[in-house]
């Protein structure tokens, strides 16, 4: 609705510093805690991609690191990692055991590991928040450092209001596209990983 998410929010927002994560709603998350909501996805993706102990996982984007944390408690000894861009998140991640394996980065584009090296790689809130060229390198590195399993989201919209409801809602979402649009650069970037729409549906967004 009016004065709420205006430019001003999504400057402050963009920083994804404390505000972003600690602050007021209008500026992001509003309070960034952990609580076990992360457990059941992780059970999830454990079944889906049939990882083990022997495993290794990249979360890109991995903020403070409450996926990771409850994978951990299900596969202790499995092969973690995570990169983030936000210091404040870093500083603040909820697992210091997991911590050492983290990376602060400046963007996620160029990714310093080999080929083939993960066997699952979770990519959320990241990719849209990118221009055209840039969701290319980093779904490009996904493709390059994975083995084909891979979950990532995509900011979409099927027409003139759900876009509009998209754009006025989204702090960072740069890139909001058609699924057939996006369908296209999956393909262009050869991903065959698995992949979700987030829209005004998915997130109940509606107009005041």
């Amino acid at each position: 609705s009016e004065n709420q998410r205006t430019i001003e929010h999504r400057l402050v927002s963009s920083q994804r510093d404390k505000d972003f994560f600690d602050g007021d709603r209008n500026y992001g998350y509003g309070g960034f805690k952990y609580d076990g909501r992360w457990v059941s996805i992780a059970e999830k993706v454990i079944e889906r991609y049939k990882l083990t102990n022997k495993s290794k996982v990249l979360q890109i984007n991995c903020e403070m690191g409450f996926f990771l944390h409850d994978l951990k408690k299900i596969l202790p000894e499995i092969e973690l990692y995570g990169l983030e861009t936000s210091n404040y998140a870093f500083q603040n991640f909820y697992d210091d055991k997991i911590k050492t394996n983290i990376q602060v980065v400046e963007n996620y584009c160029k990714i310093n590991f080999e080929d083939n090296y993960f066997d699952f790689i979770l990519c959320i809130g990241a990719v849209y928040t990118l221009n055209i060229f840039d969701i290319t390198k980093i779904i490009g590195e996904i493709v390059r450092i994975g083995k084909n399993k891979s979950f990532i989201n995509l900011a979409s919209y099927d027409d003139k209001d759900d876009y509009w409801l998209m754009k006025d809602w989204s702090l960072l979402g740069t890139t909001i596209l058609k699924k057939e649009d996006w369908k296209k650069i999956l393909k262009f970037t050869n991903y065959k990983g698995d992949f979700s729409f987030t829209n005004a549906k998915t997130l109940n967004i509606k107009r005041k």
